[in-house]
């Protein structure tokens, strides 16, 4: 055999067998490759829009947080500002009814002081016209007279 021949046999093969890859094998391979390429882009987009959507949930989950501790003690400081108030308010009734009750106590003390006096005079009285009635039932005399007036003074 020649060399030649089997030469170009081999180079006319070898071309056919490019030109079969080229026509029939390779775009497919292309077409994976190039699919194969543009799902791993696909995903690596995908991954870095859930790291960026993971960092958004997660600022917005930090901002709730925040603004749920702050109506928390702005809620806080209304009830004890409200508590306060209720304490004011009960301490600012307890003593009206206090005061209430200390002037019905001295209205009370003021009629007890009045019927006491009117009794009082009413006995003074009775006394009066008891030792008038004596003095008039014995004979006049000065020494009986003080003796009998100092007698009421030691009953008064």
């Amino acid at each position: 055999m020649n060399i030649n021949a089997t030469l170009i046999g081999q180079s006319i093969t070898f071309f056919l067998f490019v030109w079969f890859c080229m026509k029939f094998i390779w775009p497919p391979i292309v077409q994976a490759l190039d699919a194969r390429k543009k799902q791993i882009a696909d995903g690596l987009a995908a991954g870095e829009r859930g790291r960026q959507e993971l960092e958004l949930a997660t600022r917005r989950a930090t901002s709730d947080l925040h603004e749920a501790k702050q109506k928390a003690s702005e809620i806080i400081a209304q009830a004890e500002k409200r508590s306060s108030q209720i304490v004011d308010e009960a301490k600012d009734t307890a003593r009206a009814e206090a005061d209430r009750i200390i002037a019905a106590a001295q209205a009370s003390v003021a009629q007890e002081v009045v019927r006491a006096r009117e009794a009082l005079r009413v006995h003074v009285a009775e006394l009066a016209v008891a030792g008038a009635e004596r003095i008039l039932r014995r004979e006049v005399d000065a020494k009986v007279h003080a003796d009998l007036l100092t007698a009421i003074q030691n009953e008064l």
